[in-house]
């Protein structure tokens, strides 16, 4: 065999693909059929989720320039994540290894989960200093998608669907919430049926936002108690409840003046003030002008 030979041998033996497979998410596959250990690089900025998964062998991922080490061994999952610093990948794959990594941006993360992802604020006050690491086994069925993903073989002018398939797949057995499934629970999201019961909290008080419930009488509607309302609420939307319904009705308010279909006073009324000087104090205090000046300055 010459060189020529030798050097086509070890390429193929070993490859790296990356692929965008939507905005905000990337999936890694990573296969050494080598005999010698293949290190790979990659800057990640700390607005992403990482997810691996070792599919064959070991690997190694090396963290602040070598000084700490983390084994992710066959059939097992990894998942990172640091608000407060960028995790580059800089990745050890063993001899005969496969690895598939998600890249996934946080926004785009709970824009799969939720309608309201717009609204959640993850790097809030409470949540700003977090960060996870979690391991995880990988399940049969995963392990199916995982290696599609590595074996991908079909028309590569398809790869980027047939990739956007597979990971969104891949996240949603991840997430399998199933009483069987033995994986814990996402970290970054609170119970499901909690989630929907905050959004019904939401949906309350803005249709009554004119005169709405108590915090109290909105707990007891939803069916939550009281910590949990206030807890959830601002973990979903990133604010409190009514600091949430002033932001809401004063925005309901600037477009209805735009309107040019009612005077200040009506405006007022609708969104709840008795008057309209408290209404005023409300619109400068949010918007830092009257509500006259401010259709004022749109003519």
């Amino acid at each position: 065999m010459n060189n020529q030979e030798i050097a086509k041998k070890n390429v193929a033996e070993r490859s790296f693909t990356e692929t965008q497979v939507d905005d905000g998410f990337l999936v890694f596959t990573y296969k050494n059929d080598s005999n010698q250990v293949e290190k790979v690089t990659r800057a990640i900025d700390c607005d992403y989720i990482q997810f691996h998964f070792c599919v064959k062998g070991l690997s190694k991922f090396l963290f602040n320039e070598g000084r700490y080490a983390l084994n992710i061994q066959e059939e097992n999952s990894l998942l990172l994540y640091n608000p407060q610093r960028d995790l580059p990948i800089n990745l050890e794959v063993n001899p005969n290894s496969w690895m598939v990594s998600l890249m996934i941006s946080i926004k785009k993360f709970h824009g799969l989960f939720s309608q309201e992802a717009d609204y959640i604020s993850f790097l809030n006050e409470d949540n700003r200093d977090k960060k996870y690491y979690k391991d995880g086994v990988i399940s049969p069925s995963m392990a199916i998608v995982l290696n599609q993903l590595i074996s991908f073989n079909l028309n590569q002018s398809i790869k980027s669907l047939y990739f956007k398939g597979k990971a969104f797949e891949l996240l949603s057995l991840y997430f399998n919430r199933s009483e069987d499934a033995d994986i814990e629970q996402c970290p970054f999201l609170v119970d499901e049926t909690n989630v929907i019961k905050i959004r019904k909290a939401k949906d309350i008080i803005i249709s009554r936002m004119a005169e709405p419930p108590s915090l109290q009488e909105l707990a007891d509607e939803i069916g939550l108690n009281l910590k949990k309302l206030k807890e959830g609420f601002k973990q979903i939307y990133g604010d409190s409840v009514f600091s949430f319904l002033f932001d809401y009705k004063m925005e309901f308010a600037r477009k209805l003046l735009e309107t040019g279909d009612h005077n200040v006073t009506e405006v007022g009324h609708k969104v709840g003030y008795s008057t309209s000087s408290h209404f005023i104090a409300a619109f400068k205090k949010k918007y830092g002008t009257t509500p006259k000046k401010y259709l004022m300055s749109q003519a």
